[in-house]
């Protein structure tokens, strides 16, 4: 099908009664037609009846509309689909067949997956009369996870995850290793074909009469598997869409921690190096919340698990082909690891069929009624222990410093979507919260001393959380924005702006009193503030939170923002609208940015998510380049040495000179004003680096690797890093 796009011809006078509007349209022409030198343009009428309506069959509408299956078609559409041929692996696994899969990804954009499981079947599908390899890849809502037996629960549950893929790739190739053979076929963005080499561009001759599932070579006896590459189809996906091996390796290891015993490895071959990793686990969800947590434990890592039964009328396939409408049994089967620690932050992570549902659903909501349940039950009966009054728990309370890692197994979940984020069974949420209080009372009511000491710490730490909260609150109401004549309760060293407006202010924090002077006199002060700080603030990723408040400059930090901390910290409360980390263009510099972003990271993370964090960008170089004659001359600024470098080959190729020696700022104070207002603060002509937050994940662990109380992973990464390292970077 070829399409002429805005072919404009002359059109005979219509009256205006049998006209709405002209539309140029995209016009479908047929391999013959595009001879005719006659285009007709699509007239849009008044006139709306059924042989306007488009059916689209198949895997039509998948391309048509590929966001109704896999949510976007940048970079988190392509994971999408890699995972929706990944997850029927994984499903195989789970039911006992298999213990290994390998992705692989290729240097020419293709991803391949294979397993050792049962393999995809081969025999004819009665009903259709194709293969059962054809019948997977190109039938829509089409698969074994329907009641047929084959699985008790999977991921897989729509049965459009391997054809949506296939409709998306441009080539797809499928080996299957069953019955002592091993068979093959091809797909050309969903069509069934021969290639006629191993390129995905090349070639493709699509089957006319019937399809063919082609033996090409013998499989060992008792050996059966399923192999799969494809290539994504650039048509549908965005240019820069990639396969992010980073979260490839998040979630291989979170599959590998719900699997125990599977093996999940990912071979890149996309670099010049081949690097592959490899998962697998033993234990279980006990094992993935010690992995997740954030904190040191007060309580061990305590599982929670049961079952429980509902029934639902669903409609089951009959033989003759009819769907008629059956009640049945199903039974849900709860396995939690709960551990509380001694942070604020709260980590929980909610699966259904080992298919993460990040936007939780109604086994979350069962599990956080459960928790509400019980614990403000215990606090009940322990009110005079505890000196609570007649204050009530709240959920924030309770999931202070909790990890959880929530699994559910149910055959045919109720997903809201095909991207499996939510879950909307509704039985599930009950079958929770009974599962959740009824261990969870168990471990409250135990007589063993570990029990009993675990669950007192429990018990102080939510009450103390539900002061806090409360004492933050009373806290702002009391409070206000600091006027002009209020302002001396603020830190003297503070140099505020003189607007109210929030969104227009900006805060500088700014590394030593030499570098204030300067700021003072380059600033605006209608809009722009200066906070300088001594040296090194406390590393608060190793330090607790009362040396972190009674640090001097965290505490002054902290204090002039003016949104508090911690979970009380209230972004709508700060006082400025960009906060800008000012520090110099060397080592100690970035030392002192890191230790600021991370506080900032820890204690006022609201800020980074809302994208009012920033980096300022002084120069590292000021080069004067002198002009013939009367012409004066020119005054350029570089940020690094590769751009120093770029810019004199430039000048020298162009027959320009420089005056010897180039400027080398060692810190902000060198500047005079002028120098840094016109690089540094001037809106006009200034660079500012916005501090970004897209996987919060990956930056506490960098946070944690880089600033935390463990020294042996540190000391690991900087041995490995120590080669990329260049000597010249360092000021010594």
């Amino acid at each position: 099908m070829k399409y002429n796009h805005g072919i404009v011809s002359r059109m005979p006078r219509i009256g205006r009664s049998s006209l709405t509007a002209y539309a140029i349209t995209p016009v479908a022409v047929s391999a013959a037609a595009c001879h005719s030198a006659r285009i007709r343009l699509r007239i849009v009428t008044a006139e709306y009846s059924a042989h306007h309506l488009q059916v689209l069959e198949g895997l039509e509408a998948v391309r048509k509309r590929p966001g109704m299956y896999i949510g976007s078609t940048d970079s988190r559409g392509l994971m999408h689909c890699l995972w929706e041929i990944i997850d029927n692996s994984v499903d195989e696994a789970l039911g006992g067949f298999g213990s290994r899969i390998d992705i692989i990804l290729h240097p020419d954009g293709s991803v391949e997956v294979r397993d050792r499981a049962r393999g995809i079947p081969v025999d004819i599908e009665p009903r259709t009369g194709l293969s059962g390899v054809e019948v997977v890849f190109t039938k829509l809502h089409a698969g074994g996870k329907f009641g047929g037996g084959s699985y008790a629960a999977s991921g897989g549950l729509h049965g459009v995850g391997a054809s949506v893929v296939n409709a998306l790739s441009e080539r797809l190739d499928v080996e299957v290793d069953r019955g002592g053979k091993t068979w093959a076929m091809s797909f050309h963005r969903g069509e069934p074909g021969v290639f006629a080499n191993g390129a995905p561009d090349s070639a493709f001759t699509p089957f006319e009469k019937s399809s063919e599932l082609r033996v090409v070579g013998r499989a060992a006896k008792g050996v059966t598997g399923t192999r799969i590459r494809y290539w994504a189809d650039r048509q549908i996906f965005t240019k820069d869409a990639a396969f992010n091996l980073q979260e490839l390796e998040q979630r291989a290891r979170q599959t590998a921690f719900l699997v125990p015993g599977l093996e999940i490895v990912i071979r890149d071959e996309r670099g010049e190096a081949v690097e592959e990793t490899s998962y697998r686990f033993d234990g279980g969800i006990s094992e993935f919340a010690d992995f997740l947590a954030p904190d040191a434990a007060i309580t061990d890592t305590w599982r929670l698990a049961g079952t429980g039964s509902f029934t639902e009328t669903v409609p089951v396939l009959q033989p003759s082909g009819a769907m008629v409408p059956t009640e049945v049994e199903r039974e849900c089967h709860v396995d939690i690891a709960v551990r509380w620690g001694t942070g604020y932050e709260t980590t929980s992570r909610s699966f259904v069929n080992i298919i993460a549902t990040p936007k939780g659903g109604t086994h979350q909501a069962g599990f956080d009624l459960g928790l509400m349940k019980v614990l403000r039950t215990q606090v009940e009966q322990n009110a005079r222990r505890l000196k609570v009054g007649n204050d009530k728990l709240e959920k924030d309370d309770i999931l202070a410093g909790l990890t959880a890692v929530l699994t559910v197994r149910l055959p045919e979940p109720q997903f809201e979507g095909q991207t499996k984020e939510v879950l909307g069974t509704p039985a599930v949420r009950q079958i929770v919260a009974n599962v959740v209080s009824r261990e969870l009372a168990a471990r409250f009511s135990s007589t063993k001393r570990d029990d009993k000491a675990q669950t007192a710490l429990l018990l102080e730490k939510v009450v103390s959380e539900m002061k806090a909260r409360i004492s933050a609150r009373t806290h702002k109401e009391t409070q206000r924005r600091k006027n002009a004549l209020e302002s001396s309760s603020l830190p003297a060293k503070l140099a505020d702006c003189r607007t109210n407006d929030v969104e227009a202010s900006e805060l500088f924090i700014v590394e030593g009193d030499s570098a204030l002077g300067t700021a003072k006199l380059a600033r605006n002060s209608e809009y722009q503030a200066l906070l300088p700080i001594r040296g090194k603030i406390l590393n608060v990723q190793k330090a607790s939170i009362s040396d972190m408040l009674s640090n001097a400059e965290c505490a002054a930090i902290i204090q002039v923002i003016g949104a508090g901390s911690g979970r009380s910290f209230d972004l709508e409360a700060a006082r400025y609208g960009k906060i800008v980390l000012m520090t110099d263009a060397d080592v100690d510099g970035a030392h002192i940015r890191t230790l600021l972003l991370t506080l900032i990271f820890r204690y006022m993370r609201p800020l980074v998510d809302a994208g009012r964090v920033y980096a300022a960008v002084p120069p590292l170089h000021r080069i004067i380049v002198m002009n013939p004659g009367s012409k004066p001359n020119e005054t350029i600024y570089t940020y690094s040495e590769q751009e120093l470098h770029t810019l004199q080959a430039r000048l020298t190729k162009a027959g320009k000179r420089w005056q010897e020696p180039v400027q080398r700022y060692k810190g902000l104070g060198e500047m005079d004003a002028d120098q840094l207002a016109t690089t540094t603060m001037d809106r006009s002509g200034r660079t500012l680096r916005r501090v970004q937050m897209k996987d919060a994940e990956a930056a506490a662990s960098v946070f944690e690797l880089l600033m935390g109380t463990d020294v042996g992973p540190r000391k690991e990464f900087i041995i490995d890093s120590s080669a990329n390292l260049s000597r010249e970077r360092i000021d010594a």
